[in-house]
């Protein structure tokens, strides 16, 4: 049997109190209004270096004027999370997870857009508006974005995977969307995803009318078809996984090829009158792809990576493909603030069955089998959330 991606491990109390300096004291509470119970710590899966994720007692977060006390109803696992757990990217200790939906049960002095019994979304990256890069619409190169904005204790970065997150001010009151009583928990951990790809469709021109091949299958890539295709696209689709090219083809593809057998550039080329496709999108991260990608696309096509965002991968291809042939080669990393409403809409709207894309479910003593069944699917496993 393969080691598994992650090691989680059970400490006992006595341990879990002395790695995180838990107190046995409440944590301050806001003089707008107290948590329902006097919560002292909660549970948390910590990461403790590359490979290594523990269970652990942590204290609930302390909140400050104008920030927000959420309890996680569920947090969905992102690509991202796995490479910074898997290769270490970032400085233990953190606690991840930044796909979050659940309920305010508390407020900070200043806070009057929420009240506790909201049921809310809550972005982890928000820009400050104002900024070079905002002004054109790099929200994401905005150094206001770049500070994480949610946590649930150590360095920000996200902390969805705790009972309890902390929402500064900045997010607090640009970054959280309220959620209609008929959409749940788990459905609205799509909103940030869903304004990850949706940018990316924008930034890649997308345009009714189009060819467009995405590249990969799993969640990411199945919202990448579906959004090409709201786009007036028609969409081609590429996976190893008979399960996953099977959904495809049922949300909308209209046709999927397995790259270990079928000739796929051959067959695009069949579809599109010999030129190739207008638009690829890659939600893979594997470098090598980053060749057929442009192999695909027709001359002057675009190549969007969607799943390139890895500070150690080195790409190569050959220059004459953007030298020569024109292909342009587009980046599109995290959301865009500006889309966060109509994003939210997508979802509400249920005009992209996000439902359908959840595979599994594990509460948070189970975050191993999660985490390992999220970065190596098998069969029908798509989408994992934790509901802590």
């Amino acid at each position: 049997m393969s080691r598994p991606a992650v090691q989680l491990e059970t400490p006992s109390a006595e341990t879990a109190a002395s790695v995180v300096g838990v107190q046995p004291t409440a944590p301050r509470q806001s003089d707008d209004c107290s948590l329902a119970a006097a919560v002292r710590t909660m549970r948390a899966a910590v990461y403790r270096g590359a490979g290594r994720v523990v269970l652990e007692e942590v204290p609930v977060p302390e909140i400050r004027e104008g920030e927000v006390l959420i309890r996680v109803a569920a947090c969905g696992i992102c690509g991202t999370d796995i490479k910074k757990i898997q290769h270490g990217f970032v400085e233990p200790p953190q606690i991840f997870g930044h796909e979050i939906a659940g309920t305010v049960v508390a407020v900070g002095r200043g806070v009057a857009r929420w009240r506790p019994g909201d049921r809310v979304l809550s972005f982890h990256h928000i820009p400050c508006g104002a900024c070079f890069y905002c002004e054109r619409k790099l929200f994401s190169q905005c150094p206001t974005y770049k500070k994480v904005g949610v946590t649930a204790g150590f360095t920000p970065n996200g902390g969805g995977f705790a009972e309890y997150v902390r929402v500064m001010p900045w997010v607090a009151e640009r970054g959280m969307v309220a959620l209609p009583p008929d959409v749940s928990f788990e459905e609205a951990t799509f909103i940030e995803p869903v304004n990850t790809c949706f940018k990316a469709i924008q930034k890649a021109r997308v345009a009714t009318g189009e060819s467009v091949v995405v590249i990969g299958q799993g969640p990411i890539g199945l919202l990448l078809m579906l959004l090409a295709r709201l786009a007036g696209a028609t969409v081609y689709t590429t996976d190893p996984m008979p399960e996953r090219r099977a959904r495809s083809l049922r949300l909308g593809a209209a046709e999927t090829f397995d790259p270990a057998k079928d000739d796929v550039l051959a067959g695009i080329r069949a579809l599109t009158e010999g030129r190739g496709a207008d638009v690829v999108l890659l939600a893979v991260p594997s470098p090598a792809l980053v060749v057929d990608a442009l192999a695909l696309a027709r001359p002057g096509g675009r190549v969007l990576l969607f799943a390139q965002n890895d500070p150690q991968m080195q790409v190569t291809f050959p220059a004459a493909a953007v030298g020569v042939e024109e292909k342009e080669i587009l980046g599109s990393y995290s959301a865009a603030v500006d889309l966060q409403q109509e994003s939210a809409r997508l979802v509400f709207e249920r005009r992209l069955p996000v439902r359908d894309l959840i595979s599994h479910r594990f509460p948070l003593e189970q975050f191993e089998q999660a985490l390992a069944l999220a970065a190596r699917p098998a069969g029908d496993s798509l989408k994992v959330v934790i509901t802590p």
